[in-house]
């Protein structure tokens, strides 16, 4: 359709739905492989970011957008789906004139967000789980789950 490019790398598929000029729409299905994750945040952080106007602001975003990604995709691929290659995390990211919101979902069981106690305590520092949902609380603006807690809604601002 016009306005859309899709970008194939394997093992990804990027479908982007770009105007000229905003909203721009990127989305991703990333298969449940934490080696890609890199890969998908450095290529949807790209996509996304291209045609905005380089300045101190926009690298802020990029960097925000980029460490919720990883963040955001690590957790559904070792949490959701179990790093099973064959299962897939979908990932969509629209960026409006004051906001990016970034979609990230997986067909996992879910779990409650409020039951995820921030490693705080400098005994609980080598803890493994929740210094990703930590940093995500801390980059995102706005952060909400759907009531099952496969899927996360992350707000940025663009400011």
């Amino acid at each position: 359709s016009p306005g859309s490019d899709v970008a194939v790398t394997s093992p990804l598929r990027l479908v982007v739905r770009r105007t000229p000029a905003l909203p721009v729409e990127v989305s991703v299905r990333v298969p449940g492989d934490l080696d890609v994750v890199h890969e998908a945040a450095e290529l949807l952080t790209k996509h996304c970011c291209a045609g905005l106007t380089p300045s101190p602001l926009t690298l802020k975003l990029q960097y925000r957008l980029k460490t919720l990604l990883c963040e955001a995709l690590t957790n559904a691929i070792r949490h959701g789906i179990h790093e099973n290659p064959a299962r897939w995390v979908g990932v969509r990211v629209e960026i409006t004139g004051e906001l990016a919101m970034v979609h990230v979902s997986d067909d996992g069981a879910g779990f409650d967000p409020h039951s995820v106690v921030p490693p705080l305590d400098p005994n609980d520092l080598d803890q493994e789980s929740g210094r990703g949902l930590l940093i995500i609380r801390q980059l995102a603006d706005e952060v909400t789950f759907n009531p099952q807690g496969n899927s996360i809604c992350m707000t940025l601002r663009r400011r």
